[in-house]
C-alpha cells in the first residue's frame, strides 16, 4: 500500500484488488503520525468576506498541493478571540506548521505558536520574532496612491484608515508622511474606517457631513467601494466630484462596473511565497525570514483631474 519497492508485482496486484474489494482505504493520520509527520498546513484568514484573502490562499494553495500538503482552513472572522480559537484547533490537530493571513493577534500569542511549529504570517510584519513574515512596503503604497491624487490636481486628500486591520498603521503613516512632504500637512484628514465596505461607508458619510475633500485615499479595496457607494447615494459623483483610490488591486476592483484605481499588492505571490518559506522551514530547507514585496499603482476610472484644473 506504500508502494515499497520490496514487494512483487503479483503480490501487490492481489493486495489491492482485495483491499478495494472490501472498500479499504489506508488511515493517513496513522501513517502521518507514525512519521512525526501530518502533511497538513493550517491557515487563519482573518476575513473571508475580503477577496484578498481568497487570493493569498489561491498562491497558498498552488505551493502546497506541488509539495503533498493539505491545508486546513479557518477564518478569525475579525477577532483576536476566534483567531486564538482557531490556532488552538491547528495545534490540537498537529499540523506541520501555521500561515496566518492579515492577522490581528498580539506578536506574542502568535510567538507561543512559534514555539511548537513553524510560522509564517502573511500581509503583517512583526518585530524582533521567531516566524517569517510576506508582507507589501504598505507606506511606499500609501506614498503612491496621494502622489497619484496629487499629481492630478486634488490638494484635500483624506484617508479612511483600517483601524487594526494588518497593514492600516504603515498605510496610515505613508498617506501622512507623504501630505506633509507635499506641504499638505494642514489638509491632511484621517478618518477612522476598518478592512470593510460598511466600515468605508460609514467614514464617507461622516465626511458628507463637512467639507468633502475631493479626493478619498482608503485603506482597501472593500472600504474604496462602500465609501464610493455613500458617495454616489449622497449626490456626488465618482470622480467628476470625489476621486477614490483603494489599496489591494483584487478582482472586486477590476470589474468593469467599478473600475478602482487602486494598490496593488501581488496577492497570489504572497501566498505563494508565504507557503515556499514554511514548506521548506519544516523540512529544514531554509530559514523563516522577513519578505517584502513592492506595491505598484493600478489607475482605473474611479481617478481623475480635479475639476477646476
Amino acid at each position: 500500500m506504500r508502494d515499497s519497492p520490496r514487494v512483487s508485482a503479483e503480490s501487490r496486484k492481489r493486495v489491492t484488488a482485495a483491499a478495494s474489494k472490501l472498500g479499504y482505504r489506508p488511515n493517513l493520520m496513522a501513517r502521518n503520525l507514525a512519521a512525526r509527520r501530518t502533511m497538513t498546513v493550517g491557515v487563519l484568514l482573518n476575513d473571508l468576506h475580503n477577496p484578498w484573502f481568497a487570493e493569498v490562499t489561491d498562491g497558498i494553495q498552488s505551493v502546497a498541493d506541488r509539495n503533498g500538503y493539505q491545508l486546513i482552513l479557518a477564518s478569525g472572522q475579525r477577532s483576536v478571540h476566534f483567531e486564538s480559537r482557531a490556532l488552538d484547533t491547528f495545534l490540537a490537530s498537529r499540523v506541520d506548521g501555521v500561515i496566518v493571513a492579515g492577522c490581528r493577534l498580539p506578536a506574542a500569542r502568535l510567538q507561543a505558536v512559534a514555539a511548537e511549529v513553524a510560522v509564517v504570517s502573511v500581509g503583517r510584519a512583526f518585530s524582533k520574532v521567531d516566524f517569517g513574515s510576506v508582507t507589501t512596503d504598505d507606506a511606499e503604497g500609501a506614498r503612491l496612491a496621494v502622489e497619484h491624487l496629487y499629481a492630478l490636481g486634488h490638494r484635500q486628500i483624506a484617508h479612511i484608515d483600517g483601524g487594526k486591520g494588518a497593514g492600516a498603521a504603515p498605510r496610515r503613516t505613508g498617506y501622512l508622511r507623504t501630505m506633509r512632504r507635499l506641504g499638505l500637512a494642514d489638509d491632511a484628514h484621517v478618518t477612522a474606517g476598518d478592512f470593510t465596505e460598511e466600515a468605508g461607508a460609514h467614514a464617507a458619510e461622516r465626511l458628507l457631513r463637512g467639507v468633502m475633500p475631493t479626493a478619498i485615499f482608503t485603506a482597501n479595496d472593500l472600504s474604496a467601494v462602500g465609501a464610493i457607494d455613500a458617495v454616489e447615494r449622497g449626490g456626488l459623483v465618482v470622480p467628476d466630484d470625489v476621486a477614490v483610490v483603494g489599496y489591494d488591486n483584487t478582482s472586486l476592483a477590476a470589474l468593469n462596473h467599478i473600475g478602482l484605481t487602486t494598490i496593488d499588492q501581488p496577492n497570489r505571490e504572497m501566498g505563494e511565497a508565504a507557503a515556499r518559506m514554511l514548506i521548506d522551514a519544516i523540512n529544514d530547507r531554509g530559514e523563516l525570514t522577513d519578505v517584502v514585496m513592492s506595491p505598484s499603482l493600478v489607475v482605473r476610472r474611479t481617478s481623475s483631474p480635479k475639476p477646476d484644473t
